[in-house]
């Protein structure tokens, strides 16, 4: 019987996922290279994790479980080391979010791995080569529709600003530190249970964009404008102009495609409307996951009670380093 290889070194980083507040959809061809994108987001620290571990004979996706978000990991994983073409080094990831919440953890966990194995190799990260390959494994090697913003929040981290043209120029956003207390404070995310449907939204999206449909390309170019207005807002630390601008996108976000939208998710924005809140909008390409949910100091409480009856509400922090070593 062959002997396990002998272990030599490991390598843990992690990259968080983020909160799209405005301007997803506009960051995906050909929508952004025909018309330039924009998109405001925040990376949060629900984390995914990725060690590297150097072996002497095998490349292994190793899955520490049977559990459905391990099954989910496992082509991610094969695939990042299919490219990296090492046959002596092992990757395991394991994610702090749920699965297919909407918080781009697709991504956040092929920019954990990617970095994880630069790391191991001695390498310099370059953050926009890191999200870019990211992508292209997901869209070429998995089949996965999507834009470009979930990358560069998982690599970048912070408050970003993106313009996505034929390249992705990011803009970090300057916040207080009592901007972030009170969007941190404020903010509500509530995961709904229900799983995403997004590769077959954002394709189904681009279609009819492709069509020229009045309805999808007015939506489009709305929610851009509200996500520079969004951008505005956070540096300046209105966190009630904020949550309106949240809560006027969730309007032209569910437009573009009926399932988007899902009777919790309209009945949690509903009765978080009802109880105070200043605006709210369902995460990523939406059909489930999670719904975020921004409320004034004096309505928080209410808009708490009224929100914890249909789903869960998890706890989260900005991120501000994005990539980063796991000592």
């Amino acid at each position: 019987m062959n002997a396990e290889p002998q272990i030599r070194k490991a390598v843990a980083v992690r990259a968080p996922t983020r909160l799209d507040l405005g301007g997803g959809w506009t960051d995906v061809p050909p929508y952004c290279d025909n018309e330039g994108g924009f998109v405001c987001n925040v990376a949060i620290g629900l984390y995914a994790v990725a060690t590297a571990r150097m072996g002497e004979r095998r490349a292994v996706a190793r899955r520490p479980s049977r559990s459905p978000q391990a099954m989910a990991d496992a082509p991610l994983i094969g695939a990042v080391l299919r490219r990296s073409g090492l046959a002596d080094v092992e990757l395991t990831l394991r994610n702090h979010y749920p699965l297919f919440a909407g918080l781009g953890g697709s991504s956040a966990a092929s920019a954990a791995l990617l970095g994880a194995l630069a790391s191991w190799r001695g390498e310099e990260w370059d953050r926009a080569a890191i999200a870019e390959e990211g992508r292209r494994i997901e869209v070429g090697d998995l089949g996965v529709a999507g834009g470009r913003q979930d990358h560069y929040a998982a690599t970048f981290g912070g408050a970003l600003a993106l313009t996505f043209t034929n390249v992705v120029a990011v803009k970090r956003l300057s916040l207080t530190d009592s901007a972030r207390a009170a969007f941190e404070r404020r903010s509500l995310l509530v995961y709904t249970g229900e799983s995403r449907v997004s590769g077959r939204n954002i394709v189904e999206v681009l279609d009819a964009y492709r069509a020229r449909e009045q309805r999808v390309l007015v939506a489009l170019e709305r929610m851009k404008e509200l996500a520079r207005e969004m951008a505005v807002a956070l540096e300046s630390g209105d966190i009630d102009h904020l949550g309106a601008l949240v809560g006027e996108h969730w309007t032209h976000q569910r437009a573009l495609h009926p399932a988007i939208p899902t009777p919790r998710i309209d009945d949690i924005i509903a009765r978080a409307a009802a109880a105070g809140a200043l605006g709210a909008k369902a995460m990523g390409a939406s059909g489930g996951g999670c719904v975020l949910v921004i409320a004034g100091d004096d309505t928080l409480e209410p808009v708490r009670s009224a929100v914890e009856l249909l789903g869960t509400v998890i706890p989260f922090r900005l991120d501000s380093e994005g990539l980063s070593r796991v000592e």
